[in-house]
Order: structure tokens, then C-alpha cells, then sequence
């Protein structure tokens, strides 16, 4: 076994793409840990638009990303310690506690009663510091988690915090937990960074023939690449979202709006806009310009400022208008 300690890049999107990278590229066995600056983190299967407050996520400059392995959106950011087991295996059924208890076992050496439950949790205290995710590749295996050792809690709930009834659709929704951070539990204060060293020596004991791996020229242009062409592009981030319907009701200056979305892809197939608001232009030349258009902040932003919105509704600015479509 490999192992890497990623502290030189807080891009999740380069993170994701070394995850890929060593599973579909390489016959080695690797233990990396890495950090991300802040990031939500979405699942294989999710509709990233409801699992995000888009307000809140914009506002603060925290990463979108969606993940190739399935399950719920998590917050990452410099509390946030990462783990990733990627090994060759003979199972293609994804074993989440094999990979935990190993965690744990490391977590236990600070005196932390951490403990596994349900289908890929560790708990403290019935609290949740560590999800789980998961995916086969072949006859590869990787199996990745959180560790929540000292996160930003107003962040975490504020970056998630939406309302996911607004859309419906076949995608996975997150089971929102009761969360804690490890530190909490810590019979004495230490840096993240000694954590991570610790987590790190705990976990390489348990692999006496385990390597350092440092990364090449060639392997930090590859993993590039693929972030370029894939992590840090709209159509995986967003594009990737399953089908849904959108419906929102706002009431604001000019009246109350109800809009009802169709949209593929993020992509807006059909648009109606009802309520009580004073028009003055036809209402259709609105629904019209949002087909085939993003559903997207910034796209609708950027196809509105381009109209003066008074020739078609009595009172209203921009951000008011743009605010009823999320």
C-alpha cells in the first residue's frame, strides 16, 4: 500500500480527480487523507440544485462538486478531514465497516468512543463525525468518508439548508443527522494538522509495507486534466442532475409569483409563471426566454439584465425576480 498525504491542494476538484485517477489508472493499493477549502459535495445520483442554499453557497464562495460515488451531499472546509481507501478487491459489494473500524480504530487512540451505525456512519455520543460513500470500478474499490474534527457548524447548516419540497424528481434527497465535531470529544486540544498527522499513523501501522507516494510531474498533469474536463465543469456539477419539477410561491414587492419548472439535465424544457402580480407586457416572452436556458443563477441573471423586466411587471427589480426561480 501507497500512502498519500494531499497537503498542498485544497481544490476539490483536484482532490476528486486524484481519487479517480489512482482507482481507474493504477493496480496499487492507496490510504490518502486530504482537505478541501470550503465545498458541498454532492452525491453520484443527487439533483445538486435541492440539496444547496444557493444564496448561502454564493455568498460565501463555497465550491459546488459532485462526487462519483452515491449517497448524500456533506460540507467540507478546513475542519473537515478527508479519507480515501482505494485498493484492488475480490467483493464488489462495497464493505463500509471493514474501512470504518479502521477509522475508528485510529479515533479510539484519543481516547474518542467513536463507534459505526447504520448502512455508513460513525457516531459519537449518537452525533454524526464521519459519513461514508462508496464505488466499485472493475476489480478496484474505493471507499471514501469525512471527518468532521473541527468544521464551521453555521456553515454546514447554512451551505445545506434548502428546501428540498420545492423540487420533485426521482433523485436521492440527503437524510440531514444530528452532527458533532471530534474536537468536542478531545480529552485535550490539538490542530487539525496534528490530527491529520496522527490519523496517518495510526491507520499506515496497521500496513507495515505501506509506501509514501508522492505525486509526479506527469500524475499532477493528468489529475488536472481531468478536473478541467470534469470536476470543475457545470455540466457534471449541475448538468448530471436527474429530471425534476420545480415549484416555488414568493411573495415579494410586486405581488406573489408562482413558477413551475420542467427541467432535464438542468436544463429548463417548459416554464409558467402564475400569481397575483400587475403585468403590463406578455408574460409568455418571459416563459419563452427561459427555455432551454440553465437552471442557474448566473444564466438567468445575465438573460434578464438584458431586458428591462418594467415593461412586464409593475414594480419589480432583478434580484426580486430572480429569487422567485430558487
Amino acid at each position: 500500500m501507497y500512502y498519500l498525504n494531499n497537503d498542498f491542494n485544497y481544490s476539490p476538484y483536484f482532490n476528486l480527480s486524484l481519487e479517480e485517477y489512482f482507482l481507474k489508472n493504477s493496480k496499487d493499493d492507496f490510504f490518502i487523507l486530504w482537505q478541501n477549502e470550503p465545498t458541498v459535495v454532492v452525491g453520484l445520483h443527487q439533483n445538486t440544485n435541492s440539496e444547496i442554499s444557493i444564496d448561502y453557497t454564493q455568498q460565501k464562495s463555497i465550491n459546488i462538486v459532485r462526487r462519483m460515488t452515491g449517497g448524500g451531499a456533506v460540507y467540507h472546509d478546513f475542519g473537515n478531514v478527508n479519507f480515501s481507501f482505494i485498493e484492488n478487491c475480490e467483493d464488489r459489494a462495497p464493505n463500509f465497516k471493514k474501512y470504518a473500524d479502521i477509522i475508528i480504530a485510529a479515533l479510539r487512540k484519543f481516547s474518542v468512543e467513536a463507534y459505526f451505525s447504520g448502512r455508513n456512519d460513525i457516531l459519537i455520543d449518537d452525533k454524526k463525525i464521519s459519513g461514508n460513500a462508496a464505488m466499485v470500478f472493475g476489480n478496484r474499490i474505493l471507499h471514501h468518508g469525512t471527518l468532521l474534527f473541527n468544521a464551521n457548524s453555521k456553515d454546514i447548516f447554512e451551505a445545506l439548508n434548502t428546501n428540498s419540497a420545492k423540487f420533485e424528481g426521482k433523485s436521492v434527497q440527503s437524510v440531514r443527522s444530528r452532527v458533532a465535531n471530534i474536537i468536542d470529544y478531545m480529552p485535550e486540544t490539538i490542530t487539525v494538522k496534528e490530527f491529520i498527522d496522527k490519523i496517518m499513523n495510526e491507520v499506515i501501522v496497521k500496513f507495515p509495507n505501506a509506501k509514501k507516494y508522492v505525486l509526479s510531474e506527469k500524475d499532477i498533469a493528468e489529475i488536472k486534466n481531468l478536473a478541467d474536463k470534469k470536476y470543475n465543469t457545470w455540466e457534471w456539477n449541475f448538468g448530471n442532475s436527474p429530471k425534476y419539477n420545480f415549484t416555488k410561491k414568493t411573495k415579494i414587492n410586486a405581488g406573489t409569483f408562482e413558477i413551475y419548472l420542467e427541467v432535464n439535465n438542468s436544463i429548463i424544457k417548459e416554464a409558467k409563471i402564475y400569481g397575483d402580480f400587475f403585468s403590463i407586457g406578455n408574460i409568455k416572452d418571459i416563459e419563452n426566454m427561459l427555455i432551454e436556458q440553465k437552471h442557474e443563477m448566473q444564466t438567468l441573471k445575465d438573460i434578464f439584465s438584458k431586458i428591462n423586466l418594467d415593461n412586464y411587471f409593475v414594480n419589480i427589480s432583478l434580484e426580486e425576480f430572480i429569487s422567485c426561480f430558487f
